[in-house]
């Protein structure tokens, strides 16, 4: 099992071509960071994880955008270390179990958070952070449940600027972000700004944490 505490950020990447996934990873290792969610976006998903879990075993590994029975089953037969969807689905969540891979359903409301405690999740994604109303929105949604353990890893909006805000709070595990390697970044091969951009993101989270 994984012991999210200890990754305070997690990029979340689109990749277009499997070629990168390496070259990518190693930028941001270099940069501090060390946990990745490859997102069920494109056709390359499925390669790069296999990619990373197999050439960069120090990388955890995770499928992001995991919102089908395919897409489960392409995640775990990839390698990955862990999976996360934008939305909570009782199947996703007893395959992954049955596999013992952590999985972090996202939720937005009381409902989402309350369905998905019941189906034994107790990590969750709240999706889309900044759109269902940031940091407020969020401690107002940890009030009612705190005394159940529930942690959060924010996706959605977040940047440099709003991720220690998030951070601060304790019940927030980590924070995820596409900025940290944008789409554009990664098709042009921008390695050396994706290592700065991890540097800088680890650096605020140290500073909060």
């Amino acid at each position: 099992m994984i012991d999210f505490d200890l990754y305070p950020v997690v990029p979340v990447i689109v990749l277009d071509n499997a070629d990168d996934a390496v070259p990518l990873s190693e930028a941001l290792l270099a940069g501090g960071i060390n946990i990745i969610e490859i997102t069920f976006r494109t056709e390359a998903a499925a390669e790069s994880i296999a990619r990373i879990a197999d050439q960069l075993p120090e990388m955890k590994v995770g499928a992001g955008t995991v919102v089908t029975a395919e897409a489960a089953q392409r995640a775990y037969d990839s390698g990955s270390s862990f999976a996360l969807a934008p939305g909570c689905d009782p199947e996703t969540v007893a395959f992954f179990n049955a596999k013992g891979v952590p999985f972090i359903p996202g939720v937005m409301t009381p409902s989402d958070l309350q369905a998905a405690y019941k189906l034994g999740c107790s990590f969750m994604k709240f999706f889309p952070a900044e759109a269902a109303g940031g940091v407020s929105m969020l401690k107002n949604l940890i009030g009612p449940y705190q005394h159940l353990g529930i942690k959060f890893c924010p996706t959605g909006g977040i940047n440099l600027k709003n991720m220690g805000e998030y951070l601060a709070l304790k019940q927030v595990f980590a924070i995820g972000g596409s900025w940290i390697a944008t789409r554009q970044q990664i098709l042009d091969k921008e390695w050396t700004a994706v290592t700065a951009q991890a540097a800088e993101a680890m650096a605020q989270a140290k500073a909060v944490r």
